[in-house]
């Protein structure tokens, strides 16, 4: 567990990149991917990479980059703000999968499902490796990788295919045959989520997912705790929105979902309406590595939860706090 008291960014991020054991922080490389930054030229002390390689810090004497990189040639570098949590906390912004809501096998399997449909091969299965690929970010960066088992098919029939499986998964599960287990809520939701009403907290739900995906997941949790419509208990919810089909219009979501900033960012921002300058009053919860750096690149103290790829993508060293339960979590809130 980790504290976010800070005086200089740059000293604040390589104590932070260090001071987790080496099989769980980030990795030095010598240069940025795209060329641009390389460590002892031009300023830079350093260039450091997440364990899935998805994003690079350039470290200067007085500021951090990242460079997020994207699968789909849309890549972008922000700043990496200071961060020190403030009490008393005003809002805590939350993850769906696997902090929320416990879905990420049914999702994963749906990608499964995908490339055996794409492939014509019933038998096929993930390799342990690719679990940081296929968790964490959005539907078409995880299609684009799931091609590499698909050849000569294209993003866009992926994508009508996924959506194809998810819709039929969804109509079975709405259909009462058992599978809406798949959404279970998280250990603990309940009372956590209780606890920070009581406490006079604002609450933000914050997904990769597209509107389509998620709000089966959300509905679903609320009706296994007895706490009726989730529009009606969250002060915000923000998802990846709608896809575009044909004839249909779709919404901004795809492109700059996490690890970039800007669902967190809206969330805090627009949807609980808490100004920049506030930032510190709020933080999130979250457990994939692309949600960790999405929070800390728009600028929120960060706790980091078990379960999820948060050690594996080596980011548990830019959160401020690394719990096992949401329960901790609370905690920590609470002061």
């Amino acid at each position: 567990m980790g504290t976010g008291g800070i005086h200089s960014q740059a000293d604040e991020f390589w104590a932070l990149a260090n001071g987790c054991p080496k099989e769980q922080g980030l990795v030095s490389v010598v240069a940025c991917s795209d060329g641009c930054f390389r460590a002892g030229e031009q300023g830079v002390q350093a260039v450091l990479a997440t364990r899935d390689g998805k994003v690079e810090f350039i470290q200067f004497a007085d500021r951090v980059l990242a460079y997020v990189k994207s699968a789909l040639g849309y890549a972008a570098y922000y700043p990496l703000h200071p961060v020190a949590l403030a009490h008393p906390v005003q809002a805590v912004l939350m993850d769906l999968d696997g902090t929320t809501v416990r879905s990420e096998g049914f999702w994963i399997n749906m990608l499964e499902r995908t490339v055996r449909a794409l492939r014509g091969d019933a038998d096929f299965r993930f390799a342990p490796g690719d679990q940081p690929y296929v968790a964490g970010h959005s539907i078409s960066e995880h299609l684009q990788y799931c091609l590499r088992y698909c050849p000569g098919a294209g993003l866009d029939a992926a994508r009508a295919c996924y959506h194809d499986q998810v819709r039929g998964a969804l109509r079975a599960i709405a259909e009462g045959d058992g599978s809406c287990m798949a959404f279970a809520p998280a250990p603990g939701l309940k009372a956590f989520l209780l606890g920070l009403k009581e406490m006079g907290v604002k609450v933000g739900l914050v997904t990769s997912g597209l509107y389509e995906k998620a709000w089966p997941e959300i509905l679903s949790a609320f009706r296994a705790m007895g706490m009726g419509d989730p529009r009606d208990f969250y002060d915000a919810i923000i998802t990846a929105g709608q896809s575009p089909r044909h004839r249909e219009p779709g919404t901004l979501g795809e492109l700059e979902c996490k690890p970039h900033p800007w669902l967190y960012a809206e969330t805090g921002r627009i949807g609980l309406g808490i100004d920049f300058a506030e930032r510190n009053a709020v933080v999130g919860i979250e457990d994939s590595g692309a949600g960790v750096i999405a929070l800390r690149l728009a600028g929120f103290p960060t706790i980091g939860l078990a379960g999820g790829n948060v050690v594996e993508s080596g980011t548990r060293g830019l959160c401020q706090y690394f719990c096992n339960s949401l329960g901790e979590a609370f905690e920590i809130i609470r002061g």
